[in-house]
């Protein structure tokens, strides 16, 4: 990544973020930690790496998106609306009655969602048949998948794990969201994850660990993964290691932030105008 694509991508991520908080102000309450944290996947995925259309939301040849952490909707209905898949005002109607954008995403209702989520571990399971049905009809598109560290205590997730490499599932991404957190404490306490990198290698995936918070990491490993696993007809596993809440001091880091009850306009208020000012600088600067 080019130092004009890694500042755009950055200034992207920024926008992303002010976005995901003026959103759940709007609404008054929301899911935090998980949103924030993925500004920058969102930013690598919307900023260029990802083929989509967003006249053509439904085009096959898309790369297809799984957010299976379905609760972290709004980073993805940011993305969504700053790529033109629907205006950006429509972000104020977040999980208000009768808006088109639910707390967790839903395929009927949101344009560019490829998979409702609700229930976590069940959108890679969905992920995997996508992957899987669209190789069977002769595409060469990728297919991503991101799930929750917390996601990877569930059953559903390690059928998975096992499957994908059996299939020789070359054009399928699972990208854990790992920020050591979930709903009701670390992940440490609740069930340790130990190392998930060499756990999927185990299993028969490409994987690696990558900084969630460098655009430009993100991208090289989306790249060198599509290489490897083209070669080698499996699967790629990204650790991404973030923080929880990235980018709102109020709440980073804390296992508090995966659902705020009560956000303010004047809460966000100066992380806003910070965000907004850094995204102004780095496009400056392209």
């Amino acid at each position: 990544m080019d130092m004009k694509r890694l500042n755009e991508t950055k200034a992207l991520a920024c926008q992303i973020r002010a976005e995901t908080l003026k959103m759940l102000a709007a609404a008054g309450s929301g899911h935090v930690g998980g949103s924030l944290d993925l500004a920058e996947l969102m930013a690598v995925f919307y900023g260029g790496r990802l083929r989509v259309d967003p006249a053509r939301p439904d085009w096959p040849e898309r790369d297809f998106l799984v957010l299976s952490k379905g609760h972290a909707g709004p980073v993805l209905y940011a993305s969504l609306a700053l790529k033109g898949f629907f205006p950006l005002e429509e972000l104020a109607t977040l999980n208000q009655l009768g808006t088109r954008l639910p707390s967790h995403c839903d395929r009927r209702k949101t344009r560019g969602v490829d998979m409702t989520a609700g229930s976590l571990g069940q959108g890679i399971s969905a992920a995997t048949g996508i992957a899987l049905g669209n190789r069977l009809a002769g595409r060469d598109n990728y297919t991503y998948c991101v799930v929750g560290d917390g996601e990877m205590d569930e059953g559903s997730v390690w059928e998975t794990m096992l499957l994908a490499p059996q299939r020789k599932l070359d054009h399928y991404m699972v990208i854990v969201d790992n920020n050591g957190m979930q709903i009701d404490g670390t992940t440490r306490e609740i069930v340790d994850l130990g190392d998930l990198t060499a756990k999927a290698e185990a299993f028969g995936w490409y994987a690696v660990d990558v900084d969630g918070h460098d655009p430009a990491a993100i991208d090289e490993a989306i790249l060198r993964a599509q290489a490897v696993c083209r070669e080698k007809q499996r699967p790629a596993f990204l650790n991404l290691h973030t923080v929880k809440a990235k980018g709102w001091a109020k709440y980073e880091g804390q296992v508090g932030s995966h659902w705020v009850g009560s956000i303010t306009e004047e809460d966000i208020a100066e992380t806003v105008a910070y965000l907004e000012e850094e995204m102004r600088r780095l496009r400056a600067a392209v």
